[in-house]
């Protein structure tokens, strides 16, 4: 069974925002009606001071969005943010450090091959380890 369930539509709006931010990171979230279907995608500006190597969401934002979801009987179900240059993307040190919110899902956009590549991940920052986990996607 597939941990995540996407629109197509949220697919093709994460790799657009990754193309659009690169070379830096983009990130965001992805409110939830279910523990595996998507309902909304929030977009979120990056203001780490590193952004081509790092995402740090904008404090601002990030709490718009979970406002908004809270309103939208929504709950976290993802997060994303794009690694521009990896054509394999899996969650790097950082990511794993970071990952403050264990149950939801990480996913990350990777730009670097000939076609995008969005990979899903179970992420423990308690643990510090990670793994690779499924994702559907329903029209």
């Amino acid at each position: 069974m597939p941990s995540i369930q996407l629109r197509r539509e949220y697919v093709e709006a994460m790799i657009a925002h990754a193309r659009e931010t690169a070379p830096q990171e983009c990130c965001g979230l992805i409110g939830g009606i279910s523990e595996i279907k998507a309902a909304t995608l929030y977009r979120l500006r990056n203001v780490t001071p590193h952004p081509e190597s790092a995402y740090e969401a904008a404090p601002e934002d990030l709490f718009a969005a979970q406002r908004e979801m809270r309103d939208r009987g929504e709950g976290l179900l993802a997060i994303y943010h794009s690694h521009p240059r990896s054509s394999d993307p899996h969650p790097s040190d950082t990511d794993v450090r970071l990952a403050y919110y264990p149950s939801a899902k990480y996913l990350i956009i990777g730009l670097g091959g000939m076609e995008a590549v969005i990979k899903a991940f179970s992420i423990s920052e308690r643990e510090q380890r990670w793994q690779q986990v499924e994702y559907e996607i329903a029209d």
